[in-house]
């Protein structure tokens, strides 16, 4: 059964922040437009050292696989470091996941990590095995994050005013089955968490808890692989209801969503907007909140970060 994870620290003007790149290289333009947006906010950004780096053979890797763990592991055990940003997606997370020491990072203060779709394996490890809240947010170098002002601003305040960003609701957020749950938020990238099952640093059930799904560029049929992977694992047994981000580039999700997930029996909000839409919400995940599917909203019982 789920439970609500420790919330790290909210970030504070003069932060230091910290940038990896745990998946795919980022062209250097969005990096240094991203950071630069960073350091608008107030914040001391330091880009990691293999950021930069494509790996000599896979160019869809940021990389060597220990270098991209390297820095991550470095970044998170830096005492001055409040939070740990993903530059961007891709693919490689999982390759790296298990090469940091987790236990290692369980011994320092709680931080704040920052990230969505590949960055779904590390908040599942960060939940998993630190016990701590995340963000799923946009990162620095997606072009969400450039070019959008409010997911911006909404990542922004949720990092430094996250009171202010305690009700979650999108323009074209509706009700797919109706009612209201209460419950721990668990989730991120549908195909992700589906290639996550039986992983070591993954949360093995999404008992108690809202699961909150998005993903890109897949078809029908691969959407109802990951779903039907997820439900013979019996990972959705015991959750309570779903939400249902963006769906850039797929093919249409709500009738699978209805036919595999309505049985369920439990609430599910579409559309809420989070994930790789063009203006993409940040999302808490492991906070205790409730899911009104009807009236289109996430209420979270506390802010998802602390003092």
């Amino acid at each position: 059964m789920l439970r609500h994870l420790i919330s790290p620290p909210r970030l504070r003007p003069g932060d230091t922040v910290a940038v990896v790149a745990p998946s795919g290289p980022v062209p250097a333009e969005r990096l240094d437009a991203g950071v630069d947006r960073l350091l608008a906010w107030g914040l001391d950004v330091q880009v990691m050292p293999h950021v930069r780096d494509t790996h000599p053979v896979h160019g869809y890797l940021a990389g060597s696989d220990a270098a991209r763990a390297a820095d991550f592991q470095e970044a998170w055990l830096d005492p001055d470091v409040r939070a740990v940003v993903a530059a961007g997606g891709g693919y490689g997370a999982a390759r790296m996941a298990d090469l940091v020491d987790w236990d290692a990072l369980a011994a320092t203060d709680p931080k704040v990590l920052v990230g969505y779709s590949d960055t779904t394996v590390l908040h599942q490890a960060v939940a998993a095995r630190l016990g701590l809240v995340s963000l799923y947010g946009p990162m620095p170098g997606s072009p969400s994050f450039l070019t959008s002002e409010p997911a911006r601003e909404h990542l922004r305040r949720t990092l430094f005013e996250p009171e202010a960003t305690h009700q979650i609701t999108g323009p074209r957020a509706h009700a797919l089955v109706g009612g209201t749950a209460r419950g721990i938020t668990i989730g991120g990238c549908l195909s992700l968490l589906a290639a996550s099952v039986g992983a070591v640093s993954a949360q093995s059930s999404a008992a108690g808890g809202i699961v909150l799904l998005e993903d890109i560029g897949k078809r029908t049929s691969r959407l109802d692989s990951c779903l039907t992977q997820l439900l013979r694992a019996s990972w959705f047994d015991g959750a309570v209801g779903v939400v249902l981000g963006s769906w850039q580039d797929c093919e249409p999700v709500e009738p699978v969503v209805r036919d595999l997930l309505g049985p369920l029996g439990i609430p599910i909000l579409s559309d809420l907007g989070f994930g790789h839409g063009p203006d993409p919400l940040t999302v808490p995940l492991g906070v205790s909140i409730e899911l009104d599917a009807d009236a289109g909203t996430l209420t979270l019982d506390e802010p998802a970060l602390g003092r």
